[in-house]
């Protein structure tokens, strides 16, 4: 029966000329498409999926292989058979890397937080009001996506130090201006300032969106300016806000320069721990164990991002 079916369906392509030319020429071009993504591909796969498994590996104790030669020479390197959690039990029993766990994850927050309510400052009163307050505030947002990070971070650093802009302003009329360089909250006012241009540009394009029917019919009905934001903008703007709170957190996370330039010595971020751990201390497994611990919080931030995604596709009808 299987065979007669599959004679009748090739019995009813033949009758039809045109259909199977136009199954091969589908064929020729998935192959085609295949074979352009593919190098770029190979290469992600080679150069940074490869290392990844590797660091991993390594950091549950899998030392063969070509993670042989950093296990020799590293420090306080633990073999497991299969895999053991020696690594996370070193971190996790070393009270320094708690204090900078901490610090981590308080300053993607409060960057985070403050990041988003100045990209939505900013979008609301573009998108309400516009003028030249608008358009200087939006303009002055952006302007850290023309700075490089490290002259940024250094700008900062010197404009809050003990002996910078803010201290010697304070001091042409006798007064003690704070000294935030070094600090963790010079930390999060740089990372801020980094991250900023990003936000806003997410934020103002989903509010842009907003039809204007909706705010007029909003204002029509006696809504006030603060129920307009809160019930029609920052909500329909949901989706990119969502996306851009990601976005700032998973970067504010692994961020290097800014707190290596800004930071104080102790706490600091845990992607300065990994270079400390592996260059200063010779704990190459350690770095790894922090690499992952990195890596997993992170993940916990980028489901923010899938579901956005994941909601954009269901409202559009892709999902």
């Amino acid at each position: 029966m299987i065979e007669s079916s599959l004679s009748t369906g090739v019995r009813a392509d033949r009758a039809r000329p045109g259909v199977a030319p136009a199954r091969r020429a589908e064929r020729r071009s998935a192959a085609a498409g295949f074979s352009l993504a593919l190098p770029p591909v190979l290469l992600l796969a080679l150069f940074v999926g490869l290392p990844v498994v590797l660091a991993i590996g390594f950091s549950f104790g899998m030392t063969g292989g070509l993670n042989s030669t950093v296990a020799a020479i590293g420090q306080d390197v633990h073999q497991g058979a299969p895999f053991t959690l020696a690594a996370y039990a070193d971190l996790f029993a070393d009270a320094r890397f708690g204090r900078d766990l901490v610090a981590t994850v308080l300053v993607t927050v409060c960057t985070t937080v403050l990041t988003l309510a100045l990209a939505i400052g900013i979008a609301v009163t573009l998108r309400l009001r516009g003028g030249w307050a608008g358009s200087v505030l939006s303009g002055l947002g952006v302007v850290p996506l023309f700075i490089p990070v490290v002259i940024a971070s250094w700008a900062i650093l010197t404009f809050y130090s003990g002996d910078g802009f803010v201290r010697s302003l304070f001091a042409q009329w006798g007064g003690e201006g704070p000294v935030l360089g070094f600090t963790v909250t010079g930390v999060i006012i740089a990372s801020v300032w980094v991250n900023l241009p990003f936000a806003l540009l997410m934020a103002a394009s989903g509010m842009q969106g907003v039809p204007d029917a909706l705010i007029d019919a909003a204002r029509d009905a006696g809504a006030s300016t603060s129920a307009i934001i809160g019930r029609i903008l920052v909500p329909m703007a949901g989706i990119p806000l969502v996306i851009a709170a990601t976005f700032t957190a998973i970067g504010v996370l692994g961020q290097f320069t800014v707190p290596y330039f800004t930071g104080p010595s102790a706490p600091q971020q845990l992607g300065v721990d990994i270079s400390k751990y592996f260059q200063s201390f010779n704990h190459p497994q350690q770095a790894a164990a922090i690499a992952v611990v990195v890596f997993l919080i992170a993940s916990g931030v980028a489901a923010l991002y899938v579901w956005a995604n994941f909601r954009t596709a269901e409202k559009e009808g892709r999902a």
